[in-house]
């Protein structure tokens, strides 16, 4: 998925130099969760997850990846409803979703909202593909309030709804506005696209919740912090995927259909509000060591950030040259093709 500093091109980065700089440990506290790809991936490297975000449909990722440790079975669904496959080789996650696939299209609230039909002009799904959503997301609930799936298997399924999306939006890379004129990826017919879950023998633990009221739950090896870099909030900027997620059918408002986002912003979106919210983190929480992803363009000053962390401990700072984020490119740095992309280890002092 396509998330505005979605670290998928940088964890192998930023896991060599946990290594070569001997952070230990294998409790990993995930503190802005996002698309979960950083949590999936220490997952996948035996760490234990601890992951949060304000963010439900990043809580829908975090549960279906994260969470959740096994391939999904749909035993008690699949006795109720009749599939024939296509595919020479099927397992019954491929069955549920050849169904879901194949569902007749339903004028719902994201084809009545946010395609162009009698009541909208909003033209971020094609009407077909906007109603096949619909028939998807209205399907998963159903299954779920008839109990015929699992919690485990209700968060997969929404969490490869929530992936597929993306593909077949006519947007940019973000879901603050729509393109004027078709993408070609949006004329597509929507199918929904198989996720790979990770499998593992140890528990998990995921919420949706300010990652401030868990940051003393457990005894964390390492708290990771990816933060907003600067004054864009992320929750409008994935609006659509956050309703989808919800399915609320909540008041929407403007051009873009915007849902209200007032309890889901990040302080970190402020210079001054940044910096004391990262002093809380440092000096309340419990840890040994504390990584901090930022960009050399941040709202929060190097030396300020330095300063901060030295107050627990000894920090290092590493660097990696990184292309910029398309919707980044504004204001006077647009000209710069790449940023630095930045790594803060601080090892916190024993007491």
């Amino acid at each position: 998925m396509r998330f505005i500093g979605n670290k998928e091109r940088l964890v192998n980065w930023i896991f060599s130099e946990i290594k070569a700089n001997n952070v230990e440990g294998s409790l990993f506290f995930d503190y802005f969760a996002g698309t979960a790809n950083v949590g999936k991936f220490f997952k996948q490297n035996n760490f234990q997850i601890v992951s949060s975000d304000l963010l439900y449909f990043s809580y829908v990722l975090q549960k279906a990846y994260i969470e959740n440790n096994t391939i999904p079975q749909f035993e008690k669904l699949l006795s109720t409803i009749d599939i024939t496959s296509r595919k020479l080789v099927a397992d019954n996650f491929d069955l549920v979703l050849e169904y879901l696939n194949d569902l007749q299209g339903i004028e719902g609230f994201i084809y009545k909202n946010y395609t162009p039909n009698e009541t909208s002009n909003r033209k971020y799904f094609i009407p077909e593909n906007g109603k096949k959503i619909d028939a998807v997301r209205t399907q998963i609930e159903q299954w779920k309030n008839n109990n015929l799936i699992s919690e485990n298997e209700y968060f997969v399924l929404l969490a490869c709804l929530i992936e597929s999306v993306p593909f077949f939006a006519n947007i940019l890379g973000v879901f603050a506005a729509y393109k004027k004129d078709w993408d070609r990826r949006a004329l597509k017919p929507f199918e929904l696209k198989r996720i790979n879950l990770i499998q593992s023998n140890t528990e998990h633990f995921v919420y949706n919740v300010d990652s401030r009221e868990i940051l003393n739950k457990f005894n964390y090896d390492i708290i990771y912090l990816d933060p907003p870099y600067n004054q864009r909030q992320y929750a409008p900027n994935y609006h659509l995927l956050e309703t989808i997620a919800k399915y609320d059918n909540p008041e929407i408002k403007g051009v873009s259909g915007m849902r209200n986002y007032d309890n889901q912003k990040s302080v970190f979106c402020n210079r001054d509000k940044a910096l004391n919210e990262l002093e809380h983190i440092v000096l309340s929480g419990k840890y040994k060591y504390l990584l901090l992803s930022y960009n050399n363009e941040g709202l929060m000053p190097q030396n300020e950030i330095i300063k901060i962390l030295e107050k627990k401990g000894k920090v290092i700072l590493k660097e990696y040259d990184y292309l910029r984020f398309k919707s980044n490119s504004n204001g006077k740095s647009s000209n710069k093709k790449y940023i630095k992309e930045q790594l803060y280890i601080l090892k916190k002092n024993n007491g």
